[in-house]
């Protein structure tokens, strides 16, 4: 059956067997889509599990999603800025397996998402005698995480109050709060659904296409999101590129002609730019060790 003729034979079942909510909702039956297996309304620890913890200060677990990729792309902007102390061991989270339940990972980040970071640097003062030893710093959320390292090692964010600092992180949390859209809902519906649904499919790729109007009215007359020297690259292109610069790249749900992409020719001039980056490159190319779970 043609795709056409799926989608229209896909509507009309929709049409005919309309959906009315119950008065209390239950989890009574397969939900489908690409991660069904491990979905479920509850929260905290399925499986007892020990995380490995290398011996670079910084120790992520992580998956290079676009969320994960985030964080790989400003560690390895830290490193080639020669910064020692943002070493890293990187590990994979398959998220498919549940490993995000696991009582490690659950105790980085109660919300079972990728990414997390422990920072250990900090456990004790070298050379002190007198020093105490302290918890390590946990961290989840992609935004969070990257916030936290930028204001660290003081680069890559504006430190100073002022109009500087308040774009940087304006931007930041724009595409926190937009990229579910992106992700949740044009992706997972376009590419996860068990079958295609017209109608939230046409209300996440109207979103999606209204976001990429917004950053590429922006960026007409930006080369980054910020301003137009390479000082002006922070980590608000990094959180962003890691989502809509890929979309447009042609990196995620193969939706490229879909959506359009190639119409925002300022968002692609400016993902394009960042994609040369050599530590760009490596973070989107980053090998994760594989977790050694210890029941």
């Amino acid at each position: 059956m043609s795709n056409h003729n799926q989608e229209t034979s896909n509507r009309s079942k929709n049409e005919n067997n309309p959906y009315t909510p119950p008065k209390v909702w239950t989890n009574d039956k397969e939900n489908g889509g690409k991660f069904a297996s491990t979905n479920r309304p509850t929260a905290g620890v399925r499986h007892e599990q020990t995380l490995p913890i290398g011996n670079a200060p910084l120790q992520l677990y992580s998956l290079n999603t676009p969320n994960g990729v985030k964080v790989n792309i400003l560690l390895e902007e830290l490193l080639e800025l020669g910064i020692e102390e943002a070493k890293y061991d990187a590990y994979q989270i398959d998220i498919s397996a549940g490993d995000q339940f696991g009582s490690d990972f659950v105790a980085i980040n109660p919300n079972s998402k990728i990414p997390a970071l422990i920072d250990y640097s900090a456990t004790r003062n070298e050379g002190d005698s007198n020093s105490q030893v302290s918890e390590p710093v946990k961290i989840f959320e992609s935004g969070a995480i990257l916030l936290y390292l930028a204001e660290k090692f003081e680069v890559l964010v504006p430190l100073k109050q002022g109009a500087a600092r308040a774009e940087c992180l304006s931007w930041l949390m724009w595409q926190v709060g937009s990229a579910p859209f992106l992700g949740g809902g044009f992706g997972h519906f376009y590419a996860y659904a068990p079958e295609p649904m017209e109608y939230p499919i046409n209300r996440y790729a109207m979103e999606t296409k209204r976001q990429l109007d917004v950053l590429d009215q922006h960026l007409a007359q930006r080369t980054y999101m910020c301003g137009n020297n390479d000082a002006d690259y922070n980590i608000a292109d990094i959180i962003i590129w890691a989502w809509y610069g890929q979309l447009v790249l042609g990196k995620l749900y193969d939706a490229a002609e879909f959506l359009q992409v190639d119409s925002y020719q300022y968002v692609q001039r400016w993902a394009q730019r960042i994609a040369e980056r050599p530590a760009v490159k490596r973070g989107v190319a980053l090998s994760l060790k594989p977790i050694t779970e210890i029941q």
